[in-house]
């Protein structure tokens, strides 16, 4: 019984009620229009408040419904109105417009079908309680049964007026099990009408590939940059203290370098947040590129470690695109050299280029006691998916003691 009450009277059912009571106040103005059609169609002695006037002014108004119902934005309305008061699960309503003919078909049947179930409850709703309230006080209220108003000749007989409070309360009843019905009824078909097509979920698809590759451009700019610059300065400072009381000229060299580098990740990371200035018309400081590699170089060997560069060929002339992710890969490059070989042995870095790539190799001995940290292990793939958005590869592994890294990175789009 109380299962059965909540289901009459519960609170989701008072809240589809009232999304029942919004389809019949929608449903108005294509009645209004109806009448105008059907009214001349009919005897002149029905008027516009006659139940025959108004029950076939309804039935061309469903029609008329269905048609404006196509335009696009119905189906943002009608979903959001579902989501709010029936209690449906959100992501099993579209969110946007109906772009294609099928899914506005689809959410023409739903808006035909509110506006049909709507209709009906809000005339039940408006006539059904006061007649029912008339005939639960019928037997108390002696004068209501002299006035009439309007009442059936068959509650003159006694045993009828004892009975009406009865049935008062069980039109009441009835009128709140129609009201639950429909209401459960349209939150079932809710998901199947104004459910998502497949168009829409390759186009939520789509956006989310566009929000993750935004994402993990942002990460692997970040990770470069930054990660690259606080590793620079963790060694910096270390080979600093250690040398402290011993070679204060080679300190100044190091705190210099650690301005440097902390000055210039200040302006990268400016960079890579900008990315996420949308509308923002404050610039920022461009990424580096390949002509920036010599202080990128002298930040690198202030920390200690020796670096020996050959470079065979002329930065101004590669692809503004190529240079900056190039400049990206021989910084996580050297980054991983400072993190996992330490001062140990020298670096080589050797870039040339030749008619279709450019070649990027980076040479150094593989420290015995790898230093490794949790979350790690994302400078590797950075590197790879770098190369991969130009068309480029990158191989790098562990041979007779040596960590070598190769990337070879196409000029033009296509190459191998």
């Amino acid at each position: 019984m109380r299962e059965f009450a909540r289901f009459l009277f519960g609170r989701r059912a008072r809240r589809r009620w009232v999304h029942l009571i919004l389809g019949g106040a929608l449903a108005m103005p294509y009645v209004f229009v109806g009448e105008v059609i059907v009214g001349p169609l009919l005897d002149s002695r029905y008027g516009f408040d006659s139940l025959p006037l108004q029950l076939p002014s309804f039935l061309v108004g469903l029609p008329l419904a269905a048609i404006t119902a196509l335009f696009p934005l119905t189906r943002p309305m009608s979903a959001a109105a579902v989501r709010a008061l029936c209690g449906v699960d959100g992501d099993r309503l579209a969110d946007g417009p109906a772009r294609t003919w099928p899914a506005r078909r689809r959410t023409a049947a739903w808006f035909v079908l509110h506006l049909g179930f709507g209709g009906v409850i809000s005339g039940m709703s408006l006539a059904l309680p006061p007649f029912a309230a008339v005939l639960i006080v019928l037997p108390l209220v002696s004068w209501l049964r002299d006035t009439r108003l309007g009442l059936p000749e068959v509650l003159d007989h006694t045993w009828v007026v004892a009975l009406s409070p009865v049935v008062g309360v069980a039109s009441l009843i009835a009128l709140a099990a129609c009201a639950a019905g429909s209401g459960r009824l349209l939150a079932r078909r809710a998901p199947e009408l104004l459910g998502p097509t497949p168009e829409d979920r390759l186009a939520e698809a789509e956006r989310r590939a566009a929000d993750l590759a935004v994402r993990n451009r942002l990460a692997r700019e970040l990770h470069d940059s930054v990660g690259h610059a606080l590793s620079a300065v963790t060694l910096q400072a270390s080979a600093a203290r250690r040398v402290l009381d011993s070679d204060p000229d080679f300190v100044r060299e190091a705190l210099a370098a650690i301005e440097d580098t902390t000055r210039r990740t200040v302006g990268e990371l400016d960079a890579v947040l900008g990315v996420l200035r949308e509308g923002d018309d404050r610039s920022t400081a461009p990424a580096p590129t390949l002509a920036d590699l010599d202080a990128l170089l002298r930040r690198t060997r202030a920390g200690g470690l020796c670096v020996t560069a050959a470079l065979d060929l002329d930065p101004a002339e590669l692809p503004a695109l190529l240079s900056r992710e190039a400049y990206r890969i021989v910084q996580e490059a050297l980054s991983n050299a400072l993190k996992h070989g330490g001062a140990e042995g020298p670096v080589t870095l050797c870039l040339a280029r030749d008619d279709a790539a450019l070649g990027i190799t980076v040479e150094n001995p593989a420290s015995p006691n790898p230093r490794s940290r949790p979350g790690g292990g994302h400078g590797l793939r950075g590197m790879t998916d770098r190369a991969r958005l130009l068309g480029g590869t990158v191989e790098a592994g562990l041979a007779d003691g040596v960590w070598r890294l190769a990337a070879r990175l196409p000029l033009k789009e296509g190459c191998p």
